[in-house]
C-alpha cells in the first residue's frame, strides 16, 4: 500500500501520554511545517500556528479548557491527556474559509506525525479559551491580535502510554456514488 495512505488509515486519536519525554525538535519542525502546506481557501493562508510546551502556560490552558467545558478549572482533570507539546491553530476570522483552514492544519499536523511515529489528538475548545479574559491575555502576550485571530483547535503531540487503539469499523454507508 503507498505509505501516505497507510499513514491516513492507521492514524489512531492517543489520549494518554508520558509526560516526560517530548517531541525530538527535528520531528516536531517537521510537524509544523507540514501544518503550513496545509491548503487554504484561496492560497490565502489563514492560520497561526502556537507552539505551548512551557509547563506554566500548559496549565494556564488546561485550566481554561476545563472553564470551557463548564467545569471549574481547579478539577485534577487534565483536557490534554498529559500530552508535552500544544499546538494551538488560530486563523484569521476575516478569511471566509478560517474554520476550514485551520482544521485543514492540524490534519496535516496529526497525518505527518503519525508518519514519524509521533502520537496526536485533536481537542476542541481553543475557541472558547482565548474568547476568555484570560485566553484574551495570553494573546496579547504572544503579540497575536485578538480581534483578527480566533482560535480553531489544539494538536497535541507526545508519545503515548498505552496499547495503540484499533480502528472502528466504517459505517456502511459512508460513501454514495450519485
Amino acid at each position: 500500500m503507498n505509505e501516505t495512505i497507510e499513514n491516513i488509515i492507521t492514524r489512531r486519536s492517543i489520549r494518554s501520554y508520558d509526560k516526560s519525554k517530548r517531541v525530538e525538535k527535528e520531528k516536531l519542525d517537521k510537524i509544523l511545517e507540514a501544518g503550513t502546506y496545509a491548503a487554504s481557501g484561496m492560497g490565502a493562508q489563514s492560520p497561526l500556528i502556537v507552539v505551548v510546551q512551557n509547563d506554566k502556560v500548559r496549565e494556564e490552558l488546561r485550566k481554561m479548557n476545563l472553564k470551557a467545558m463548564g467545569k471549574t478549572g481547579n478539577e485534577d482533570i487534565d483536557p490534554f491527556y498529559g500530552a508535552p507539546t500544544i499546538v494551538i491553530v488560530f486563523a484569521d476570522k476575516s478569511i471566509m474559509t478560517y474554520k476550514e483552514d485551520g482544521s485543514l492544519v492540524i490534519g496535516n499536523m496529526m497525518n505527518v506525525a503519525h508518519s514519524l511515529e509521533i502520537d496526536s489528538c485533536w481537542i476542541h475548545r481553543a475557541y472558547e479559551e482565548f474568547e476568555s479574559k484570560e485566553g484574551k491575555g495570553l494573546l496579547k502576550n504572544w503579540g497575536i491580535d485578538e480581534n483578527k485571530y480566533v482560535g480553531v483547535g489544539h494538536c497535541i503531540l507526545g508519545y503515548r502510554n498505552c496499547e495503540y487503539p484499533n480502528s472502528k469499523p466504517r459505517k456502511q454507508d459512508y460513501i454514495r456514488y450519485v
